[in-house]
């Protein structure tokens, strides 16, 4: 029996007859580009994500990007974010001409240390990018605080984590401006490339409408140089059909996880720990665990599909050496890197693939023998560091 990393086929042979409606909709409008299509999902998505305002762009690494610049950043500026992350983050800083400071993550959630950002403020910090890794929002209490007493920008990197929640709180509605992807396999995933970008800020939201449309004002009037990045109306079509379910996909992803969690649970195997006060929808399923190839190799062989994020921290990527970076500068990325491999996870998972895949990694655990000590959902170092925060 093959498990795939990802079942899309799965998805889609419940959505069909609704998709292709929707398509036939848009292709009877012959309005592909912007249009009552978009504005429809733009809407619901803001409302969706307990915003104002949601502006639909070409591909997560563009919301970045626009969002940066919507916020004017660029040139001789910093932008603190975190090295476990895909490149697209920095990627997207370095497109304005700023520059990226990459800094370490809390080791049980894998999302940026508020700590580290501390450390890393200079008079050339402008901005925090704030990753909500494999469907965890990162710490945004203290973050904000930061930003506050610093008087900095806090974007969301929301692109792995479409309706979690922190303090009651959608991503999207955690900072600034926050930036969403919607490549196929996100928990809210179009069929082709897309983004958002969601903010309460009706200024930001104008200035991301004029930069994803070359700048334009009217049709041949350009108030700036923009881009072309625009998300089309067959994928707003798509999505906004796709978002009605995202709450009970995402219901199941966690249920899934709980799967994952019994059956590993005298293991061994470091499970996800979730953030007292924070909803995980696990875009990813990650584990932490001795020798990780090796118990991935074993898996696979079973025909078993896994993944691994991310094998080498963006500090360490050749594309990066420019920044100047060492091995060893962020030992808990690289620790991760090192260590972590990632389940199959969709919502369509069964208990009987839970169970077949859990087996295979606890005979690789015990074969390996892993002396990690299983994490509880709320460690006591996690409950201390709580006590104190408040967050409103």
């Amino acid at each position: 029996m093959h498990i795939p990393f990802v079942d899309l086929k799965a998805q889609y042979q419940t959505l069909k007859d609704e998709v292709a409606e929707a398509i036939r909709g848009v292709l009877n409008s012959a309005q592909y580009i912007g249009g009552e299509t978009l504005a429809s999902f733009e809407r619901d998505f803001a409302a969706y994500c307990q915003v104002r305002h949601a502006r639909g762009v070409a591909n997560g690494t563009d919301a970045i990007h626009l969002a940066l610049r919507a916020l004017g950043i660029g040139h001789g500026d910093d932008v603190i974010t975190t090295a476990h992350t895909f490149i697209a983050t920095a990627a997207a800083i370095l497109a304005t001409g700023a520059r990226p400071v990459l800094v370490d993550i809390d080791p049980d959630t894998y999302t940026i240390d508020p700590k580290m950002i501390e450390r890393a403020l200079t008079d050339r910090t402008r901005a925090i990018i704030a990753v909500h890794l494999f469907g965890q929002p990162a710490d945004m209490g203290p973050i904000n605080d930061i930003a506050r007493r610093r008087g900095l920008y806090v974007l969301e990197d929301a692109a792995q984590a479409h309706g979690a929640e922190y303090q009651g709180i959608r991503t999207g509605a955690l900072g600034d401006i926050a930036c969403f992807s919607f490549y196929p396999a996100k928990n809210l995933g179009a069929y082709g490339d897309g983004g958002a970008v969601t903010t309460n800020s009706a200024a930001i939201a104008e200035r991301i409408e004029r930069l994803r449309d070359h700048g334009r004002t009217t049709h041949y009037s350009h108030a700036e140089v923009g881009f072309n990045s625009r998300l089309d109306a067959l994928q707003a079509a798509v999505l906004q059909i796709k978002l009605r379910r995202l709450d009970e996909w995402n219901t199941n992803r966690q249920r899934a996880a709980e799967w994952y969690a019994a059956e590993l649970a005298e293991s061994g195997i470091k499970t996800p720990f979730v953030r007292k006060g924070s909803t995980h929808v696990y875009h990813l399923y990650v584990i932490d665990t001795n020798d990780r190839d090796a118990m991935r190799n074993d898996l696979e062989e079973a025909g078993v599909a896994t993944g691994i994020h991310y094998p080498l921290p963006l500090h360490l990527q050749p594309a990066l050496a420019h920044l100047g970076y060492r091995q060893g500068d962020l030992p808990c990325c690289e620790a991760s890197a090192a260590r972590s491999l990632s389940l199959p996870m969709f919502p369509e998972l069964t208990r009987d693939q839970v169970r077949r895949i859990a087996a295979i990694a606890r005979a690789a655990a015990e074969r390996d023998g892993e002396k990690l000590q299983p994490k509880s959902m709320f460690s006591p170092a996690a409950l201390r560091a709580d006590r104190g925060r408040a967050w409103r």
